[in-house]
């Protein structure tokens, strides 16, 4: 059963940074593709930034050039390096890890991280 821990959340001011950390149990960690999700009170959740297996990358476009995410696949724990957070960050982050199709459940979840962008 794959399990995904995450860490890293918190209150930062404007401007601030934060790195968000993730770590999945299990040995399928390498042929996943790795993400974060949030979602603000009142919205849909909303992917923030993925990456591969084979280390492509996606981010949304309001995170563009401010966050970065990276994967380290010798821990088991994907990154999100979030830089010059403004308000409009504050929520609730998720993890995600998604299998290749042979698999039969092929996402599954962290329980969130709460990131509060305040002064």
């Amino acid at each position: 059963q794959v399990q995904l821990v995450e860490s890293g959340g918190g209150l930062v001011q404007p401007g601030g940074s934060l790195r968000l950390s993730c770590a999945a149990s299990g040995s399928i960690f390498s042929i996943s593709t790795m993400g974060w999700y949030r979602q603000a009170p009142g919205n849909q959740r909303e992917l923030v930034a993925d990456i591969t297996s084979d280390g492509r990358r996606d981010f949304a476009d309001s995170v563009k050039g401010r966050f970065t995410i990276s994967r380290d696949n010798t821990k088991n724990t994907v990154y999100l390096e979030m830089n010059n957070l403004k308000p409009e960050d504050t929520a609730v982050y998720y993890c995600y890890l998604h299998l290749p199709p042979y698999y039969s459940v092929r996402d599954h979840w962290g329980q969130g991280t709460q990131v509060t962008v305040s002064s």
